[in-house]
């Protein structure tokens, strides 16, 4: 048996997320380092005005991942295997080893500026619950054309799948999932069209400036939920983590090929829930959580309940 630690997508920001963090070391280390290589104060990230825009959000999940992890792991409380959704797949890899912190703040900070101006308007994505994938691909197919355009993004679960594209083709998709049976349509906080090939060139750009960072061997097992594998080369985690923006995601499949590596206990990072509600049906014999709203001596006892279970 061993020990998850997921990484939320844009979706998960909250307000204050990063004021919300254990006054610890680790953070105050986390937010030092993010305002050297930023050259600004982080905490002014996560004002709600500022999550308005996807370069806030994407900084404030990078730095409140890594934060939140290096706490546990300052305690030896860290992690066997990674998993990050979308842009969690940055916190993921740094906490793997993989990425260097301010490596994966340059970056991130790249991808965010080359989401938004790609699509600075009139797209997002959308969550649909009650259908599968089967049931939804008719629908997206009446309504996708290149002037509507709309995609199958991220299949979270397999009655939860998320669509991307521009704002009239996620309404006519989500009308017509209504009127085949689904149990919530829901306009998510994403103001992107993420993991479809209208973010291709975008994608790209992310690749030449991986050409120029220093990817490792992870030290852990760092899980890609776009290839629904375990990656160890360099080279396909840089490949992984350029282009995840663009690739189709899946978070349940992922959590799946986790359990059977042995996972039982799933700690998400901050901010939110949104990963261990999807989490927890898989993890049936074991326990998904997250670490907002828990006490940290809380979880330091659950790992290490979990590691005397070893």
């Amino acid at each position: 048996m061993s020990i998850l630690f997921t990484f939320p997508g844009q979706g998960a920001q909250q307000p204050g997320m990063l004021h919300a963090l254990p006054d610890h070391p680790e953070t105050r280390r986390a937010l030092a380092e993010a305002g050297d290589v930023l050259d600004a104060d982080p905490l002014l990230l996560d004002t709600a005005q500022a999550l308005a825009s996807t370069y806030a959000v994407q900084l404030c999940l990078l730095i409140a991942g890594v934060a939140m992890a290096r706490i546990l792991g300052a305690q030896q409380a860290g992690p066997d295997m990674v998993a990050g959704l979308s842009i969690g797949a940055y916190p993921a890899a740094v906490i793997a080893g993989a990425l260097d912190y301010a490596d994966a703040l340059r970056l991130v900070e790249r991808r965010a500026r080359l989401m938004e101006s790609a699509y600075p308007r009139g797209y997002g994505m959308a969550v649909i619950n009650g259908l599968d994938r089967d049931q939804l691909a008719p629908l997206i197919a009446r309504v996708h054309t290149a002037s509507h355009p709309v995609y199958l993004a991220n299949l979270n679960a397999p009655q939860q799948m998320v669509i991307a594209g521009a704002d009239h083709a996620l309404r006519a998709v989500m009308l017509l999932a209504i009127e085949c049976g689904a149990t919530r349509v829901e306009r998510l906080a994403v103001n992107v069209p993420s993991h479809c090939p209208l973010l291709d060139a975008a994608a790209a750009a992310m690749t030449t400036a991986f050409s120029e960072i220093a990817v490792q061997r992870p030290q852990l097992s760092y899980l890609s939920t776009a290839a629904i594998r375990p990656l160890s080369e360099p080279t396909r985690i840089a490949d992984d983590l350029a282009n995840n923006m663009a690739r189709q995601l899946h978070w349940s499949d992922t959590v799946r090929l986790a359990w059977e590596r042995g996972a039982r206990l799933a700690l998400e990072m901050p901010s939110g829930s949104v990963l261990s509600d999807l989490s927890a049906p898989i993890f049936t014999d074991g326990l998904a959580i997250a670490c907002d709203h828990h006490r940290l001596d809380t979880l330091l006892a659950l790992i290490a309940r979990e590691r005397l279970a070893l």
